[in-house]
Parts: structure tokens; C-alpha cells; sequence
């Protein structure tokens, strides 16, 4: 069918468009040009060939005694069923709950046989040195395979742990200064004095939320703010904005748990006020994670991983961790994503950042990038995942790579950033 003047002048702008920016464009060194595309296949008519997820544990009570110091809140905090840190039976229930929605979506797609025990050579399911995120993997097993004994792999030990924990295992190679600098280069023009000023509201709902007076000795937002650098490790966001972090977390987490609206935030937010809150942990996560510097060395063993799980791994892989390794990878490949309920680029309990590898019919390989999750209602009341009362799923743009990502280009996206471990993981 010939097109019309109009639809013509149209197409050929867009090509001229195309060719000038294509001959302006800087070249990186560090990650190889995309090749021009003339042609790229229906995402529909693709077939998915794999899937490699990252995956955070589910809901658990705070990791340690004191959420906050001495005199920042007014009355004692909840008491958990399970100890600091550990998966309660609530959030293990919320998980299978998103096993049982994962494999029907799996099977319908024809990732998974629609019945019997899954072949060791068929799926990988590995989780943190924590036990949280192996009795997450559990969980989820229970839920995509109820009658059926699964393999599930953890390091020996934090030691060990080089993929999911690599800075605090000391195993990748970083200069604290240079990483310094990096976080310091996200602040606004007015560095984190601004970035106080700018969340003045938050602090005064979080204020509400302790039962404090704000000027008072238990107003945090008095703290100094600055990021914080480490010897050997990556800089902290520094008080008060770390300490808001785990506070509104430590609110979210009571939500989810199921715990009556009288003993979240002792009674005194509702779950608007915990989703404003929230945006203290994006923040957190963004100086902590988005500077390249800093998520190279972060996200390295786990990406790698990931990367060669994609080329030539199994039909599933599902690597159980955490919220900064979520947040890490994010950084790494400049990921973006939106869950309803939680802020901008937050990993919620129980979320996954991962990727789908699909194949055309000649037999060249895809890649999307997808984040899944539970709502807020959803943990909360375990309601059941189905056609009407789906899962949140979004699928995000690679940056620096044109949809539907080739796999070989993501490969060169990847392997262009991964900074060497000192030691290997295995």
C-alpha cells in the first residue's frame, strides 16, 4: 500500500532524525554502540525461553532490638512472633501466595510443564547467607511446587557470601574516596542540607507518627545531615535520613504483617501516611545505590550471575535476597520501576527485579526486564493472587538498548560495567 505525502514526509523526518543523532553521539568506551535496527520482531510473537529473577525475602520483624535510639519514640515498639530479622509465618503465607500466581503464569506460558516435579536441570533457586531469604526461597517453592522436594543453594556462611553481600564479604575491589565523591555528586545544589529542607513535610509526619514535638530533643530531623564515608565499603546516607529509612520500614513491615491498625505506628498513621513515609527508603536506596561508581561494585557478582543464567541456565533461575540487592541492580543497569502503593525505584517485601529471555523463530534470543510484586492489601489480607486480583508486573526499559533488547547487546550493556571480584563466589 503506497503512503500518503503527509505519511511520507513524516517517515522520512523520522529517518533523517535518526541518522543525525546516530552521527552526534557519543561514543562510551566502556559499552559497545548498538547496532542500527532496520526491522525488530512483535514482543507477542516471541516464546519465553527463560526467566532469571531477583527476588527480596519476605516480610520480617526489624533486624536488630532498637529500631531507633533512646527517646525517639514515646511508647515501646510491637513485639514480633519470630526473632530480629527471621521470616514470620505471615510473610512466609504471602510468599507461597506469590509462588502459586509465579508458576500459573509460567506454566500458561509454556516456561514450565503444567504438572509433576520440576527437573534439577530445569530450575536453580539460591538465596543470601541470611535466613531469611532461604526461608523465602522455601516459600515460594511450597507455593510453585507443594509436593515436591526442591534444591535450594546458600553460602556457608556471610564469609562466603561474595554474591549477595560483596562488600561486606570484602571481595570486591573499591576506593572509598572515589566512592565518596560519586554519592556526594547525586545531592541537590545545596547538598543534603537541601535535601532536609526539601523533605521538611515527611519529617513532620514522621514526627506524628513517634509522638514527638518537632524542635524537640527527639526530632531527628535536628540531626546534622551528610553521607557518610566508609573505609573499604560504600558511604552511608548518613542520619537522619538512614534512621528515617528503617523507622517508616519498620512501619510498612507492621502493615504487612497483619498487625492491628492500633500497633502500626501505635495507632497514629493510616496506610497513606505509611506510603508518604516510604519515600525515605527511595531515598536511601538512591544515594546508596544509584551512583554507577558505587553500584558496579555492588551489583558485579550477582549481575554476572544473572547474565549467565540468561545465555545458558536453566528455564528458571530465582536468586532470593535483598532490598539493597534489588536496589543494587537497579543502579547497575539504570533500571526504573513502579509498584502501586510504595515509591519510585522502593523494592518491596516479597518484589522481584528480573528478566525474561524470549526467542524469535530463527532462534535469536531477547531480553525484557520486568519487576514483580505484591500490593500492600495483598501481603496484609494474603489474598489470593488471580485474573482478577493479579500481581503487579511492569516491564521496564533497558536503557541503551532498543525493545525488544537483543540478548547479545545486553550482554555487551552488562559485561561492559562488571568490575572483577577479589574471589571468585564458588
Amino acid at each position: 500500500m503506497m503512503m500518503s505525502g503527509t505519511r511520507f514526509k513524516r517517515a522520512m523526518l523520522v529517518v533523517s532524525t535518526t541518522m543525525l543523532l546516530a552521527a552526534c553521539a557519543t561514543h562510551d568506551a566502556r559499552v559497545p554502540a548498538a547496532p542500527t535496527q532496520v526491522a525488530r520482531p512483535a514482543v507477542d510473537a516471541l516464546e519465553l525461553e527463560r526467566v532469571v529473577m531477583l527476588m527480596r525475602h519476605g516480610v520480617r520483624p526489624p533486624t536488630k532490638a532498637k529500631v531507633a535510639p533512646d527517646g525517639v519514640a514515646d511508647r515501646p515498639w510491637p513485639s514480633w512472633p519470630v526473632g530480629y530479622g527471621e521470616l514470620t509465618a505471615h510473610g512466609f503465607d504471602a510468599v507461597k501466595l506469590l509462588g502459586r500466581w509465579d508458576i500459573s503464569q509460567w506454566r500458561r506460558r509454556g516456561l514450565l510443564p503444567d504438572q509433576g516435579c520440576p527437573s534439577a536441570t530445569d530450575i536453580e533457586v539460591a538465596a543470601s547467607s541470611k535466613s531469611r531469604t532461604q526461608d523465602t526461597a522455601r516459600a515460594l517453592v511450597a507455593g510453585m511446587w507443594p509436593d515436591c522436594s526442591v534444591d535450594i543453594r546458600f553460602p556457608a556462611s556471610p564469609q562466603a557470601d561474595v554474591e549477595f553481600h560483596p562488600l561486606d564479604a570484602g571481595a570486591m575491589p573499591i576506593d572509598p574516596d572515589e566512592a565518596f565523591r560519586a554519592v556526594q555528586a547525586l545531592a541537590p545544589p545545596g547538598g543534603m542540607e537541601a535535601e532536609l529542607a526539601a523533605r521538611a513535610p515527611l519529617f513532620a509526619l514522621l514526627n506524628r507518627a513517634l509522638g514527638c514535638t518537632p524542635g524537640a530533643a527527639c526530632d531527628i530531623s535536628r540531626m546534622k545531615p551528610g553521607i557518610v564515608r566508609n573505609e573499604d565499603d560504600r558511604p552511608d546516607v548518613g542520619d537522619p535520613f538512614g534512621l528515617a529509612s528503617t523507622i517508616s520500614q519498620t512501619f510498612l513491615l507492621e502493615y504487612l504483617e497483619g498487625k492491628p491498625m492500633d500497633e502500626v505506628a501505635w495507632g497514629r498513621l493510616d496506610r497513606d501516611d505509611i506510603e508518604q513515609l516510604l519515600e525515605f527508603h527511595s531515598i536511601k536506596f538512591y544515594y546508596e545505590g544509584r551512583a554507577p561508581y558505587v553500584a558496579a561494585r555492588a551489583a558485579s557478582p550477582l549481575a554476572a550471575r544473572m547474565l549467565g543464567a540468561m545465555e545458558q541456565g536453566p528455564r528458571l533461575t530465582v536468586l532470593v535476597g535483598h532490598d539493597t540487592n534489588i536496589a543494587d541492580l537497579g543502579g547497575f543497569l539504570d533500571l526504573h520501576w513502579s509498584v502501586p502503593g510504595y515509591p519510585r525505584d522502593d523494592p518491596p517485601p516479597g518484589g522481584a527485579l528480573g528478566f525474561e529471555v524470549l526467542a524469535d523463530a530463527g532462534g535469536e534470543r531477547f531480553v525484557r526486564a520486568f519487576y514483580r510484586s505484591q500490593t500492600m492489601p495483598q501481603v496484609r489480607e494474603l489474598q489470593p493472587l488471580d485474573a482478577t486480583n493479579p500481581a503487579a508486573l511492569e516491564y521496564l526499559p533497558i536503557p541503551g538498548c532498543a525493545e525488544p533488547c537483543a540478548l547479545a547487546r545486553f550482554g555487551e550493556l552488562v559485561r561492559g560495567r562488571l568490575v572483577a571480584p577479589l574471589r571468585p563466589a564458588h
